[in-house]
């Protein structure tokens, strides 16, 4: 009889997969977002433009960077006719309101024209004709022509800014067609000797909007005011003196 042996089976090896991130949990996102939150609120509450707006009534810190600006280039006067575009909350308006007053934000009859607009609500400033609408759109851009009225602006102020969404070459379109927005706009409505300001933001397109106000101004400068926080992209593009302006104007073709 023959013995009978036990068959065994090798022993199998162990395989280590590679460790794979485990997701965020739900509480170390919050956690995250707690962090981030508190930082902002810090530099927020300690921010000394913040504290300087409060203290002088302004409804947005982005006063003293108009306010800078300003000052140096000596933009804004009594008696001067102004757009304010992208002017929610209002702070821009506002310093130009007691710009243009001559003696402060006294009440009263204002020398001179301001017209607001944006596409958020606005509380109310004396003295300043606000129209809620997206200038994009052509009914809006017939009411802000109408605010205006026949006789030309000295100064067109841009502060708007698209929602970034963080693909370059999608933003670089948005921020160029404001800028081209206000252009536009300014072309038509400014004295010979005016000035157009807009914001815009370093980066994809941004010397093709150098060239295109180089192409329509006799001075252009940029400007980063010391009220434009340190790591944002954002600068500021001012022209004056308007060149002899085009029949038409050709869009950036670099930016379609």
């Amino acid at each position: 009889m023959r013995a009978m042996t036990q068959r065994t089976n090798p022993p199998r090896k162990k395989t280590v997969s590679a460790a794979r991130p485990s997701p965020d949990k739900p509480q170390d996102r919050r956690r995250k977002s707690s962090k981030v939150n508190r930082a902002w609120l810090h530099e927020h509450v300690t921010d000394p433009y913040v504290k300087l707006a409060q203290k002088e009534g302004y409804r947005a810190r982005a006063a003293y960077k108009l306010k800078e600006i300003d000052e140096s280039c000596r933009l804004l006067r009594p008696g001067c006719r102004v757009a304010d575009l992208g002017a929610a909350p209002g702070a821009w308006s506002q310093y130009v309101r007691r710009r243009l007053a001559g003696k402060g934000a006294a009440p009263g009859a204002l020398p001179g024209l301001i017209v607001a607009l944006d596409l958020l609500p606005m509380e109310p400033i004396e003295g300043v004709q606000f129209i809620q609408g997206d200038v994009r759109e052509a009914t809006t851009l017939a009411r802000l022509h109408e605010a205006v009225g026949g006789e030309p602006l000295d100064v067109v102020l841009s502060d708007m800014a698209p929602n970034l969404s963080g693909i370059a070459a999608s933003d670089a379109a948005r921020v160029a067609h404001l800028v081209e927005t206000a252009l536009e706009f300014a072309l038509e409505h400014l004295k010979p000797d005016g000035a157009l300001l807009v914001k815009l933001f370093h980066g994809s397109g941004y010397s093709q909007l150098v060239r295109l106000f180089k192409d329509h101004f006799r001075e252009v400068r940029a400007i980063k005011p010391r009220a434009s926080r340190e790591r944002s992209a954002e600068t500021f593009l001012l022209g004056r003196g308007l060149k002899q302006p085009p029949a038409s104007m050709q869009p950036l073709k670099c930016l379609e």
